[in-house]
């Protein structure tokens, strides 16, 4: 069950479809949604430029750099609480109520703070710099995706109410916790859920999906099942595109970053490539 969701909101095009998520799994689940948006360093701290100055002349300039450093350090603060308090409206909207959390520091550092209280982590695709960066994921969703110990629902640009749902079933035990967490919880229920497995029909493919399937139905879901060959990231996207999928369940980065970086990962492939949110499980 999802005692809590963490929205992340960042001031990005992307926070007004966290929101909109947000306020979807709350209803469904009801669940308490608490809002966090983190200042990094580089938003509250200011470069030393006083090295090769004369000694007077430095002195001066220090204070005034402390003066600015307090002035930044104040408006990042401002512009911290009006990015939560919009996000807070735009729930209070859709009949939710939120809390609001405003961190200074490391964003992996507060989400893992923030996440021991929490069932699930609510972000967008991409953040701040997502006008400029089309084809790239935002280094945050990556960073957190891979270190978070909750299941993770990656937003896209625009919210669209779900109604289809895909699983892809990978026989890894990232998705078989996906699918105790969805038999478990009422985020699903009522949806048209479809599981895929891409690969050979095997037997032991087969008794997987098979399993997965029944698991599903005994929790009152209706799923149907499907195994299909080829490329997993090219058919997956190739199902969503063409059965109008509006949600994507997914393991989370199953291979190591190292690994990732050399023959790519299937997880990050699907995130850029879906137009729809990608639910993540580790």
């Amino acid at each position: 069950m999802t005692s809590k969701i963490i929205a992340l909101i960042d001031g990005s095009t992307y926070s007004q479809s966290v929101c909109d998520n947000a306020a979807w799994i709350a209803r469904r689940t009801d669940a308490a949604v608490e809002l966090v948006h983190v200042l990094g360093r580089r938003e509250t701290a200011s470069a030393d430029l006083s090295g090769t100055i004369s000694l007077g002349a430095r002195s001066a300039l220090l204070a005034e750099l402390s003066a600015l450093d307090e002035t930044r350090a104040r408006l990042a603060q401002k512009r911290g609480r009006a990015i939560l308090e919009d996000a807070q409206a735009t729930l209070a909207e859709a009949g939710v109520t939120a809390t609001m959390r405003l961190r200074n520091g490391d964003l992996l550092e507060a989400v893992a703070e923030a996440e021991k209280q929490a069932g699930l982590i609510v972000i967008g695709k991409r953040g701040e710099g997502a006008d400029f960066a089309r084809l790239h994921l935002g280094s945050n969703l990556e960073r957190i995706a891979r270190s978070a110990t909750r299941p993770v629902y990656v937003a896209a640009r625009a919210w669209r109410p779900v109604a289809k749902v895909l699983i892809a079933h990978d026989g890894g035990p990232s998705i078989g916790r996906a699918i105790d967490h969805i038999a478990a919880s009422p985020l699903l229920a009522g949806l048209d859920i479809h599981l895929l497995r891409v690969g050979a029909d095997t037997a032991e493919n087969r008794r997987g999906i098979e399993a997965a399937r029944a698991a599903l139905e005994a929790a009152g879901h209706t799923a149907a099942a499907e195994l299909a060959p080829g490329q997993p990231d090219k058919v997956i996207a190739e199902r969503v595109e063409r059965d109008g999928i509006d949600l994507l369940v997914m393991g989370a980065y199953g291979h190591s970053r190292i690994r990732s970086m050399i023959i790519g990962s299937t997880t990050s492939e699907m995130i850029r490539a879906c137009k729809i949110p990608v639910f993540l499980f580790r």
